[in-house]
């Protein structure tokens, strides 16, 4: 019995040393129908997506997405079904047209502060000048990111935030 909890405690050990390369791979991995990164952000494409429990019409929905542009990260796909989680957690399958390759993200989500802003700059750097101040959930179009700054437009106002402040782009991502 002592030999057999060993080799539990063994095995176990072992799991957790390889966990992080496990997570690595997976983040790196092609998706299984379009080759594209698995996970990665999309967009919603239109005012009115379902999101189901599973991939296919026969599944429930589990909720109606009432905000075309919203970003979702794709963390799986099957046949024309992509599942996705958006910024609250929540995970489900959408039809694949419903969706976009448009970047978008939203600003600090997780802020919880009432009457938060974070500023837009007129340059990728503390010293710009701000441009306007942008409230959490505001969705912001990406056009890129670099240096951990990103140069994102909200209505027909452009400017700089920085990366940290965006769900909808990963750490240190580059987009062009």
């Amino acid at each position: 019995m002592m030999v057999s909890s060993m080799r539990c405690l063994a095995l176990a050990a072992l799991t957790l040393i390889g966990l992080p390369a496990i997570a690595s791979a997976q983040d790196m991995q092609a998706g299984s129908v379009t080759g594209l990164p698995v996970p990665r952000y999309v967009s919603l494409k239109t005012d009115r997506v379902n999101l189901r429990e599973g991939p296919s019409k026969e599944h429930r929905t589990r909720w109606v997405y009432q905000r075309a542009g919203l970003p979702v990260e794709v963390t799986a796909e099957f046949e024309t079904w992509r599942r996705v989680r958006d910024a609250d957690g929540t995970e489900g399958w959408v039809l694949h047209s419903l969706l976009s390759g448009r970047r978008t993200a939203l600003v600090a989500p997780w802020s919880k502060k009432k009457d938060e802003n974070f500023p837009m700059r007129n340059a990728a750097n503390e010293e710009g000048a701000v441009v306007a101040r942008l409230q959490p959930g505001v969705v912001a179009s990406v056009a890129s990111c670099t240096n951990a700054w990103c140069r994102v437009s909200v209505g027909n106002i452009n400017g700089f935030i920085r990366q940290e402040r965006l769900w909808g782009v990963y750490p240190n991502e580059k987009v062009d």
